[in-house]
């Protein structure tokens, strides 16, 4: 019975982007990246940057609260194998924070939302599950087959 609540409730969840910051809608006929586009994009980079750092202060916050000097030497493993991931996790983020500097410093230079390779539109909705997306779809295929290849 839990499970059938636990899938009802996924379904009813509506997945909201960074921020609470909903899904740019395209105007019909509009151009693509025009001044509304870059600003709902830098506002959403800005917001995920924004909850990125919070969560960089509150696992500071943490591992400072919650170092402590167990006796035991499994409660002390457990804790800096927890600390230990936290920081990796924060690690990953913060290289995702300069890839958010990268595509904010793209949208002032007019370059955001071109795929680096072939230089085609990446496209409204790819930006939008990916907003520090560089390539296109296809470029990323064939990126992703190569280095599948090489391995």
């Amino acid at each position: 019975m839990a499970s059938k609540k636990t899938t009802a409730a996924k379904s009813n969840t509506t997945l909201l982007p960074v921020g609470g910051i909903a899904p740019y809608k395209e105007k019909k006929g509009e151009t693509y990246m025009n001044k509304d586009q870059r600003e709902h994009f830098r506002t959403l980079l800005l917001a995920w940057k924004q909850e990125l750092m919070e969560e960089v202060d509150r696992t500071v916050g943490h591992m400072k609260e919650d170092a402590a000097n167990f006796a035991d030497p499994a409660d002390r493993a457990t804790q800096e194998e927890e600390f230990s991931l936290e920081l990796r996790t924060r690690d990953r983020e913060r290289k995702l924070i300069k890839k958010i500097d990268e595509a904010i410093n793209d949208i002032e230079a007019g370059d955001y939302g071109y795929c680096e390779a072939c230089g085609i539109e990446i496209g409204i909705r790819r930006l939008e599950a990916r907003p520090t997306a560089t390539l296109c779809i296809d470029c990323k295929t064939l990126q992703e087959i190569k280095e599948k290849q090489m391995a």
